[in-house]
């Protein structure tokens, strides 16, 4: 089974033995994580997919976890059942509760049932974000790009892209349209919304309103500026689905449009002028001229816009962002003896997560700060060989999440990339001081 993805972890090892002993043994281990630990192919054709030590299927942990497997689609028949079985799983799950960001494998009412929202025995957690939205198109395209396989263009995908547009299209204008709203009792306060579950105000601004951020912490402030953006990117793949796949014009303009719009809101509200770092994008706002400066390791953030698509690594407000975010002027950036990245309040104060420090390599065009990153990955391991969800960068073996997938299909990709980039230019350089000709690589 999956006897693409075993060929390419075996090319990819042997590749990395020359570099690193250590780096090869922990790729193996990460990379097969998902497929080996988290999958399960259901009887109606679908797939289920926990997102590790937690037995439910969050809409973005599950695309984030598959997805470095898309280029493998093209030769691997069961990595292409796989990837279907997501999708149209995906696509019930949102036609079900598009307000939901975890879902059961069965109707039984597992999760949070004390939440005071909308309940259903299909709903792990009923936490609306925006970015749950996103996922599942990505996914949908970029393994439509990768294979041109029909088979994923279901009525019940085509219905869960006009389910889509249609909370999209609510929740531009939240306080005034949506009636969502979502209460927990005796817990934190990033676990539940203010103001009788209905969050903070808003103004229109053409953004989408978001409850909770991909961490699965409650909004500051509405407008999640990073999910805004990941919502721009794949409303164009849902008008270019609408209309060459499902030749479903009304759907395509809608999509352009609402892309049109977010992408607006985002250019005149989103942005404020540093005292330091010049003009950056804000983490959130409230589009009344409230920001909360900030980022957060979760995907998305403010340092994956080049890899959420949404602009260039290269853009002046990009570039100036990162460096915001990568300076102890972001409230979530932390340093120590063996790391120093991004972290999240979702976990202790001080920790580093893996998933913040690969999204740091793979938005980077710089070989030494790709190195170094590498570096601090497979030093913080704590002796487990896997990538967990945070640490603590003085004390690796401090760390939350044994089990985490995401992060060890995100660490693969990462490894992938940065493997091939080296040998793009010939030779291995850096910090790891070998100068291994391709001719010498297996």
């Amino acid at each position: 089974m999956y006897s693409a993805a075993y060929r390419k972890i075996e090319d990819t090892a042997l590749r990395l033995q020359r570099i690193d002993p250590g780096l090869s043994e922990i790729f193996q281990k990460c990379y097969p994580n998902t497929l080996e630990t988290t999958v399960e192919w259901c009887d109606d054709g679908t797939s289920f997919v926990i997102t590790g030590d937690i037995p439910a299927m969050w809409l973005r942990d599950s695309s984030a976890q598959v997805r470095p497997y898309i280029q493998l689609a093209t030769d691997d028949q069961d990595v292409r059942r796989l990837i279907r079985g997501v999708i149209e799983r995906q696509a019930r799950y949102l036609i079900l509760d598009p307000y939901a960001n975890a879902f059961n494998k069965e109707p039984n009412g597992q999760g949070h049932k004390g939440d005071l929202t909308v309940k259903g025995p299909w709903v792990w957690e009923r936490k609306y974000e925006l970015d749950s939205l996103c996922y599942p198109v990505q996914l949908c395209w970029e393994y439509w790009e990768a294979t041109q396989d029909r088979m994923i263009f279901t009525e019940t995908v085509h219905t869960m892209f006009h389910r889509i547009i249609e909370v999209m299209h609510k929740e531009q204008r939240h306080d005034r349209d949506s009636s969502y709203s979502f209460e927990r009792t005796d817990c934190p306060s990033s676990d539940t919304l203010p103001f009788g579950g209905r969050g903070t105000r808003t103004n229109d601004t053409g953004m989408i309103w978001s409850g909770f951020r991909p961490s699965d912490d409650a909004c500051k402030f509405g407008y999640l500026i990073p999910s805004n953006m990941f919502a721009v990117v794949i409303l164009r793949y849902i008008g270019r689905l609408a209309k060459e796949i499902y030749h479903d014009h009304g759907l395509s303009e809608s999509a352009y449009k609402l892309s049109e719009e977010v992408e607006f809101g985002i250019e005149t509200y989103g942005k404020i002028k540093h005292p330091v770092y010049g003009w950056i994008y804000a983490y959130e706002t409230d589009g009344f001229g409230n920001y909360n400066l900030m980022d957060d390791a979760n995907v998305p953030s403010l340092l994956s816009i080049p890899y959420l698509g949404y602009r260039d690594l290269n853009d002046p407000v990009y570039r100036n962002t990162r460096n915001f975010v990568l300076s102890p002027e972001n409230p979530h950036y932390s340093s120590g003896r063996f790391a120093q990245g991004v972290g999240s309040p979702h976990t202790p104060s001080g920790h580093v997560w893996p998933i913040a420090l690969i999204i740091q390599g793979l938005t980077s065009n710089d070989p030494s700060e790709q190195d170094a990153l590498v570096r601090m990955l497979t030093s913080t391991t704590a002796g487990t060989g896997y990538m967990h969800e945070s640490f603590h960068p003085d004390k690796p073996d401090t760390f939350t999440r044994e089990w985490f997938a995401w992060a060890n299909s995100l660490f693969g990709e990462f490894i992938c990339k940065w493997l091939d980039r080296k040998l793009e230019y010939g030779k291995v350089v850096g910090t790891f001081d070998a100068s291994i000709q391709e001719e010498d690589l297996p």
